[in-house]
């Protein structure tokens, strides 16, 4: 082998070693924004980026052209400023151990809808009005530093305790985070549908408002009536008991957490899955 070729061999090397750096970083990029809502705004992003190298690169723009190229430096400061709380989120759930580990176990995961589900039957029964807000790959970390912080195991006690009329905290939502409650006392935005049911309370408003803009599932228990209803992607599933609240959060929760590590993954840049839509029920 002549000197020609080993550096020839070398380079090809190098080539393969430099693409394979900038796909970890990208990948890694991708990695941190999974679960907030900077995904669904990186999307944007990326699509108006592409069609502007299209443009500029087909069309010979050339006021364009220098548009994009003076653009670039501003964006790379703002970005960051716009991702802000996005990527503080991200690197929260980077540090934790779970996160690294990979899913949920099945039977933790049976357990805390389990008790999810008993607990909404026992507010039902003493009519006190409750809205818990479990969250998805979204992150609602805006949401959460409107509350107190708990960071407590999920349990029927605590969150009667939590909805009890007498206490503090019964305002607002409960936020839960990895299977505990991460805030109580929570706000969230209200519904700006229009067709939405104007016999709707506050609670119901805000669960079908927060489940609009992320892929949360909020679970709302009536404070006139103690009926039990389930809130995905803007709709709105009324008049659940116990046990088909039971089998709806688990085929909601469940589904929405593939086991495939692949499919985790891209989830976000996917988008929703066919186990993500639900019907309205009245």
């Amino acid at each position: 082998m002549s000197e020609q070729d080993l550096i020839a061999r070398l380079r090809d090397v190098s080539s393969i070693v430099d693409v394979a750096l900038v796909t970890l970083i990208f990948l890694g990029l991708f990695y941190l924004v999974r679960g907030t809502r900077a995904v669904i705004l990186l999307r944007g992003i990326l699509l108006v980026a592409f069609a502007a190298v299209l443009a500029s690169t087909f069309l010979n723009l050339t006021a364009f052209n220098w548009l994009i190229r003076n653009s670039i430096p501003a964006l790379l400061v703002a970005i960051p400023v716009i991702f802000q709380p996005e990527l503080r989120r991200a690197f929260e759930r980077l540090g934790r151990p779970r996160s690294l580990l990979g899913s949920r176990t099945t039977d933790s995961t049976t357990k805390f809808l389990a008790t999810l589900s008993r607990a909404a039957g026992a507010l039902a029964r003493q009519e006190w009005g409750a809205l818990i807000i479990i969250e998805g790959r979204t992150g609602l970390q805006e949401y959460i530093d409107t509350g107190v912080r708990l960071d407590a195991q999920v349990s029927v006690d605590l969150l009667l305790n939590i909805f009890n009329k007498h206490t503090n905290l019964h305002d607002g939502a409960v936020i839960l985070r990895d299977e505990r409650i991460h805030a109580a006392s929570c706000m969230l935005p209200l519904s700006e549908n229009p067709d939405v049911d104007r016999d709707l309370g506050t609670r119901h408003r805000a669960a079908l408002g927060v489940t609009e803009s992320t892929d949360a599932i909020a679970l709302v228990v009536s404070e006139e009536t103690g009926a039990i209803s389930v809130a995905h992607n803007g709709r709105l599933i009324r008049q659940l008991d116990e046990g088909n609240l039971n089998r709806l959060l688990t085929n909601l929760y469940t589904g929405r957490n593939p086991n495939s590590p692949v499919r985790r993954f891209f989830a976000p840049i996917l988008g929703a899955t066919n186990s993500d839509k639900v019907v309205q029920k009245n």
